[in-house]
């Protein structure tokens, strides 16, 4: 009996002995894998910075160099309101008319999506059956995934005839009004996707206690739930915004070549991104002043979606909520 307890003993100490080694080697394995883990991620953040500061870097080497030019002064850039620098003997680049454009066209996207989105998110979160926001949302969200370019033969094949032969015979085949419902077609689904999203994360309690007060659900909607979700809603917006300004292939088919102020939809007009699009098609020598100027067009437009996006940040920490 003393040799089986002992025989017993040293088995169970052995075993004991293995579960120790074991399971140390299974921490380091984890340990080991959590550093490999931590070390991509660093290495994703880090090329993401990287990548955004080489681009500014480019794009602030690239302006210093049309700056120097003779032909071209700062003060005449920030100013001016005559953009022709391929047309004529002198070339004038006056920032102005590109930038009308951008916002005439951005305004018109944002005028229609901005609504639309929130109504269809509002439907979706507080009226919509479980089956029909499971069907719709998806839906919905294909439309995200269309090429833009796709949106841009939309906008010259239906909506300007739409525009021309329905509301005005003044709509020509290029104009800002089609261009900018595209856009806004195109925006829609992260207004009302992302904005559904803030909607439904609103407490249900909050919800319930409306509800114990008499209220009705268009009162809880609109009075309860939106302004809870005002922040996520207000990000939707801002991000919506910024990715209609640096939309490219619809202005570039449905807006038209020609830099100009204007507020009227009607007219056709260039923005900073078509503008671009006009020099890399290889018409303008890549030594050439216009081939330059493109990259002083694309620092003004990043520092116009930088400016949006620090003054969305102040917006957010001024609505934002939080609950437990």
């Amino acid at each position: 009996m003393k040799q089986e307890h002992a025989a017993v003993s040293a088995a169970a100490r052995a075993a004991a002995d293995a579960s120790r080694r074991g399971a140390l080697r299974s921490r380091a394995a984890r340990d080991g894998a959590e550093r490999v883990i931590r070390c991509a991620l660093f290495g994703c953040a880090l090329l993401s910075i990287a990548s955004t500061f080489t681009i500014l870097a480019i794009l602030l080497w690239q302006s210093a160099t049309f700056f120097s030019m003779p032909e071209v002064s700062l003060a005449d850039f920030l100013t001016g309101t005559t953009w022709s620098p391929l047309l004529g003997a002198e070339k004038q680049f006056g920032i102005w008319p590109l930038v009308a454009g951008t916002m005439l066209v951005t305004a018109i996207a944002a005028a229609f999506a901005l609504p639309v989105g929130l109504v269809a998110a509002v439907y979706l979160s507080e009226y919509a059956p479980r089956r029909v926001r499971t069907a719709l949302k998806p839906v919905l969200e294909v439309l995200a995934g269309i090429p833009t370019v796709v949106y841009g033969f939309f906008a010259l094949t239906v909506i300007t005839p739409f525009l021309h032969d329905r509301i005005s015979e003044g709509f020509g085949t290029y104009n800002a009004l089609g261009a900018g419902i595209a856009v806004g077609i195109m925006i829609l689904p992260i207004v009302a996707s992302l904005s559904e999203d803030a909607l439904r994360a609103v407490p249900r309690s909050l919800r319930d206690a409306a509800y114990a007060m008499g209220s009705t659900r268009f009162d809880v909607s609109t009075k309860v739930v939106v302004p809870a979700a005002l922040s996520g809603i207000m990000a939707s917006w801002l991000l919506a915004i910024t990715r209609a300004i640096g939309e490219t292939m619809i202005v570039a088919l449905a807006a038209g070549n020609l830099a100009r102020m204007t507020v009227d939809p009607r007219a056709e007009v260039q923005t900073m991104t078509a503008y671009m699009v006009q020099i890399f098609l290889g018409d303008a020598p890549a030594t050439g002043i216009e081939y330059r100027s493109s990259f002083a067009v694309a620092t003004v437009l990043f520092a116009i979606t930088l400016g949006l996006t620090v003054v969305g940040n102040l917006v957010l920490r001024a609505f934002r909520e939080e609950y437990d």
